[in-house]
């Protein structure tokens, strides 16, 4: 496996005999045709590796009306478009007998073209439209986890199996034999991990991997999400991405660090500017905070999402820029030069993130058109000003609740231009239903706190 690994990271332009002389040479059995759908949920079907001609040259058919947000019964038929890049071999799959591979595929409609709910061809369109301009995103995610245990019958538990804390060690890091082994998949894989730690919360951890430019990184994050998954399951563990799973601790983000590159060049960096920050990046955050505001039900898609994004746990909900302060939404690393990046905090790993990249891509797009001018940073610990210092200062606020941040989404021309009328119409019809159905359940929080009383 790690021969594979050398040569896919060698030689990132898979021919379709690199591909067969892969199945041949690593006994590869199964093939799994992945995507996403509009949740951002991985999906795929599997055939057999001996069918590998007929899905590269996109003869394998898929039923659209199957998939949720994408067709409806009467236009079903849609055909995989495998990346013959994306070819990789899973090592949790694998044995001596047979081993599993995926592509990562787009949906094309019957007629050969791109189906327009596709959230990676959808991606692929926003990034023509920044081609246009002369730019191409990179953007580097942390994605934040929680390992918790499972019980004697193999149910999922809200117990985590440590009790440390940021950057702990063993013993207290229970969780680090498997962040071990789950960075060391991800490295079999071709993964560039920079780092991994325990992060503030019990059983809360971080793996960050190196930046990528925008198609790339949601590949990643998908593919990361799914090893996490299997990985934490071989240890009798189960690792969910829900943002706040537990009341009064740390919720998990998905920091995203983005910047945009013109002719090879880091767009962002200008030496002899203020704050060595080019144009490009001060107007890319002035249309991130002018804009996120209407994105963030793509950011924060969940009912849960905002259980998270409150003051007093290190989440980002107030909409300043700061170049080292935290509690801004917005962030400068300090380090310059090609790693000129803004880090946007608010984002949390339940997003699909082919539809949160387009729509941080389109806000920075936007923000470059218009020159949209961000105001002053602010270096002050924002979580500690009165209501009426922000106002002053003239800092508001992320949405709420996921109600709020719809109500911006549906009226956000940036997120229709970010998703296209067929994402934008489903994705605003189910977070609705979401919500619907949150606003009429009755919850436990209610029983204990009303049966009785009343």
């Amino acid at each position: 496996m790690k021969e594979f690994m050398h040569t896919r990271l060698d030689n990132r332009q898979f021919t379709e005999e690199d591909i067969k002389g892969f199945i041949k040479e690593y006994n590869i059995k199964f093939i799994k045709l992945q995507f996403v759908d509009i949740n951002g949920h991985v999906k795929n079907m599997t055939i057999p590796s001996h069918h590998i001609e007929k899905a590269l040259n996109n003869e394998i058919m898929l039923d659209g009306s199957s998939i949720k947000g994408f067709r409806s019964i009467e236009t079903s038929d849609m055909f995989f478009h495998p990346d013959k890049n994306s070819f990789q071999i899973l090592p949790w799959r694998g044995s001596e007998e047979a081993n599993s591979a995926r592509l990562i595929c787009d949906i094309y409609n019957a007629d050969g073209t791109p189906f327009e709910g596709c959230p990676r061809c959808n991606l692929k369109r926003v990034m023509k439209e920044a081609e246009k301009m002369g730019f191409s995103m990179n953007v580097g995610p942390e994605a934040e986890f929680f390992l918790f245990a499972k019980d004697k019958d193999g149910n999922v538990t809200t117990l985590t199996q440590d009790r440390a804390g940021y950057y702990d060690v063993g013993p207290e890091d229970l969780g680090e034999d498997v962040r071990s082994d789950i960075v060391l998949t991800l490295q079999e894989m071709g993964f560039d991990i920079e780092a991994s730690h325990h992060e503030v919360a019990d059983g809360q951890h971080e793996i960050d991997f190196r930046y990528a430019d925008i198609l790339t990184a949601a590949d990643n994050v998908a593919t990361f999400k799914i090893a996490v998954k299997a990985i934490a399951a071989k240890h009798n563990l189960h690792a969910t991405f829900m943002p706040k799973p537990i009341y009064g601790i740390n919720g998990s983000g998905m920091h995203c660090n983005v910047s945009l590159f013109k002719n090879g060049k880091n767009a962002f960096y200008d030496a002899k500017s203020e704050f060595e920050l080019s144009d490009v990046a001060k107007y890319s955050i002035g249309g991130m905070l002018k804009h996120v505001k209407g994105i963030t039900a793509i950011l924060n898609p969940t009912v849960n999402s905002f259980k998270r994004l409150v003051p007093g746990y290190e989440a980002p909900v107030y909409l300043a820029w700061s170049l080292a302060n935290r509690s801004a939404l917005l962030r400068v690393p300090a380090k310059r030069g090609v790693s000129t990046r803004v880090e946007l905090r608010s984002p949390d790993p339940a997003c699909n993130p082919y539809l949160a990249f387009a729509a941080i891509l389109e806000a920075c797009l936007d923000g470059i058109r218009n020159k949209i001018d961000p105001p002053a940073p602010v270096e002050s610990n924002i979580y500690k000003l009165t209501s009426k210092e922000r106002k002053k200062q003239r800092i508001d606020s992320l949405p709420g609740s996921l109600a709020e941040a719809i109500d911006l989404f549906d009226k956000s021309l940036v997120s229709h231009a970010a998703l296209g009328e067929h994402i934008f119409n489903e994705f605003l019809t189910t977070k609705k239903k979401e919500w619907d159905s949150f606003r009429t359940n009755v919850t436990q929080w209610e029983i204990e706190r009303y049966l009785e009383r009343y």
